[in-house]
């Protein structure tokens, strides 16, 4: 399972096309807005009588500054007071749903994202807390992983420390490239020593984990340049790291319009950024653990992955996916059993429906027995690599080569190119297949068309 990712250029440039990333099966390209509050609230009493284990996501949407190449949902704003009202109408739907579990559904994990969560003051951040474990059954012994979004520029040991002592116990810091031609270009000027300073913080307060996060083709990449970022971060040993490929998609993000196309590296130099970059990681001894993520062989994902217990929501690779997923915030998405529910996306309406006492959802999908059993396959492939027919046909009660009889000569194709192996019995990824896991998985989406395919990343 853990053989070294082999490299094949023509396989790369044949099977590299744009697609989905899976977070989840169906994709929220899929949510329509046929889903509402009351679906919201029927999974979440299926959820309490069924006493299932909590995630719960916040979103902090609030920036100081833009960076050209992001594409989440954010506000750019310097009037730090934005954020008070804002976080008045998190906690109140945070009321609202807890309304709806049990005091006795512990929150595994909780992770803040954004924007910049760390945009918040500290007063605002212990508020925050404090009114989530009024509502939530949030663990206080340090046993969850409870993990934030660190901007470096936007925190200093104070906030390190505040943020242990309100229970964190993991971070993620975005990076992104550490060249400062590249970081004009995007508008992310953060230095070496910045992000160090907040590493050596994480540590020195014990948080568990610590998660990097680069960009590979952004402009101005050079393989040699991005080289010298990854020398400097693997010196900085983080348990994991993403190394996220730039979608340039200025006709759907605004910010990109501000980054000149002509700058954008080659194909082939993006491609051998990340050859290069993948080959420094694991000759630093990081373990490929797919879709971008890289970790360490004694991190949780490395350990879930070995014994099969590694899953994947919108939170990426995860060791809770057994877990409800309660998503606070503007566009927050929440995944409760086979419910998938979308908060409003605008800031105004999701602050509006809960001045009015009612939840923001706005958009989601219910997912049907094909919906669920392409979920299953999706996860193993996108997960370990394999997938044993007899596990779906047992689960699902359906013969599985009749069942996918439509995608198996494309299947066998994948297989006379040397992606997979495949037999009767199942299909097992091979080295030259995982960087393009996600190709493989697409021939199992049905909603998959030439159309909506224009709104997502390529593979590489």
């Amino acid at each position: 399972m853990f053989d070294s990712i082999e490299w094949d250029s023509q396989l790369i440039r044949r099977y590299d096309q744009a697609g989905p990333r899976y977070t989840s099966y169906p994709t929220a390209v899929q949510f329509h807005e046929g889903i509402g509050q009351l679906d919201l609230l029927r999974a979440l009493h299926g959820s309490r009588d069924a006493q299932r284990p909590l995630s719960l996501y916040v979103h902090i949407p609030f920036c100081a500054h833009i960076c050209y190449y992001c594409a989440c949902n954010k506000v750019i704003t310097k009037d730090r007071g934005r954020a008070q009202m804002y976080l008045d109408k998190v906690i109140r739907e945070a009321e609202l749903i807890s309304r709806h579990l049990s005091p006795g559904q512990v929150v595994e994990q909780l992770h803040f994202g954004g924007g910049t969560p760390t945009f918040l003051s500290h007063d605002e951040l212990r508020h925050l807390m404090t009114q989530l474990r009024k509502h939530f059954n949030l663990l206080d012994d340090d046993s969850g992983d409870y993990s934030i979004e660190i901007d470096p520029r936007e925190a200093d040991w104070s906030t390190m420390g505040l943020l242990r002592e309100l229970g964190f116990n993991r971070v993620s810091l975005g990076l992104q490239d550490l060249d400062p031609a590249v970081q004009r270009a995007v508008n992310r000027l953060q230095s070496l020593e910045e992000t160090r300073a907040i590493i050596e913080a994480a540590r020195t307060l014990q948080f568990r984990s610590i998660n990097i996060d680069l960009i590979y083709g952004l402009p101005l990449q050079t393989p040699e340049r991005f080289a010298r970022t990854l020398n400097e971060v693997i010196a900085l040993q983080p348990n994991r790291l993403s190394l996220f490929n730039y979608a340039h998609l200025p006709e759907r993000f605004m910010p990109q319009r501000r980054i000149n196309s002509a700058d954008l590296p080659s194909p082939a130099d993006k491609l051998s950024i990340l050859h290069n970059s993948i080959e420094q990681l694991s000759a630093a001894g990081y373990r490929y653990i797919g879709m971008d993520h890289f970790a360490l062989p004694d991190d949780e994902l490395a350990s879930a992955q070995e014994d099969g217990t590694l899953q994947r929501n919108f939170q990426g690779y995860t060791t809770h996916g057994h877990c409800d997923l309660i998503g606070l915030g503007v566009s927050s998405i929440s995944q409760i059993g086979d419910v998938y529910c979308q908060n409003d996306s605008d800031l105004a309406g999701y602050q509006n429906s809960l001045s009015d006492q009612q939840l923001a959802t706005r958009r989601g999908l219910k997912c049907d027995a094909d919906d669920r059993l392409r979920r299953a396959v999706i996860q193993q492939l996108i997960c370990h690599f394999n997938l044993h027919f007899a596990d779906i046909e047992q689960a699902f009660g359906v013969d599985f080569l009749a069942y996918f009889a439509d995608i198996w000569e494309p299947l066998q194709q994948m297989a006379k190119d040397g992606l997979i192996e495949l037999n009767d019995a199942g299909i097992q990824v091979q080295p030259a297949g995982r960087l393009l896991v996600r190709s493989l998985c697409m021939l199992f989406d049905r909603y998959l068309s030439s159309v909506n395919q224009q709104r997502f990343s390529r593979v590489i």
